[in-house]
């Protein structure tokens, strides 16, 4: 039964498809279609409209897998009645009418911000040195490290100031992974939004980067969620 449902994989901020380099290939040994959008990063409304056409791809029903902003991606996404579940990785999972700033901005300022740096556009990109990498991301390997660098690209300040429509996980079931040494989106904030979705939530060490450094536990929360809409 699981074999029939089909994983939608949407990256965070940044641009790096190989968020999930790790984790789709185990998907697809369990016989499970995946798809990695890469999603322009000009709006949050682009994001979505990029991602709401990638399931065209897929066999129905999907499952929605999204890191860091790729939650506030998939938040909208799955209100599409082909999306039959939801499954956030240390992601934002914004309720209708709320931004992500809006939610960064109620906590204290993340490690992470100290690397932000803005574009004469107003653009973002974190500055990823060694500080960054010793901060934030220290339990990537080097190779890791060079593949995410490969792929950086900067997000436009409206992936992160325009505001979700209805969430979807108001009506999907959800999933909801805490990273629990994350320097990026504190473990903190990420709690706080799980339990206001109603997510089914789980705990794994490890900073921001979970996919990569976690991936046969992502994984099995996946699969989980998968057999859960396929039944």
């Amino acid at each position: 039964m699981t074999s029939a449902v089909s994983v939608l994989l949407v990256h965070g901020a940044g641009g790096t498809p190989s968020t999930w380099s790790a984790v789709e290939p185990l998907l697809n040994e369990r016989g499970h279609q995946t798809l990695r959008v890469v999603n322009p990063l000009t709006s949050l409304a682009d994001d979505i409209a990029c991602t709401i056409s990638a399931l065209d791809q897929l066999g129905q029903p999907v499952l929605a897998v999204g890191h860091s902003y790729g939650g506030a991606v998939i938040t909208n996404v799955g209100r599409d009645p082909r999306v039959a579940g939801l499954v956030y990785v240390a992601a934002f999972a914004p309720d209708e009418g709320e931004s992500v700033r809006q939610i960064v901005n109620r906590y204290p300022p993340a490690e992470v911000s100290r690397h932000m740096r803005r574009g004469p556009n107003g653009e973002w990109k974190s500055a990823r040195g060694a500080a960054y990498w010793a901060e934030i991301g220290w339990d990537l390997s080097r190779e890791q490290r060079a593949e995410v660098m490969s792929e950086h690209r900067e997000s436009a300040d409206a992936i992160f100031t325009q505001a979700t429509g209805e969430p979807a996980w108001r009506t999907r079931p959800s999933w909801y992974i805490v990273a629990a040494d994350d320097k990026t989106l504190p473990p903190a904030i990420q709690r706080d939004m799980a339990a206001r979705a109603g997510a089914v939530t789980s705990v794994l060490p490890g900073s921001h980067y979970t996919p990569w450094t976690r991936p046969d536990e992502v994984t099995a929360v996946v699969l989980q969620a998968a057999a859960q809409v396929a039944g």
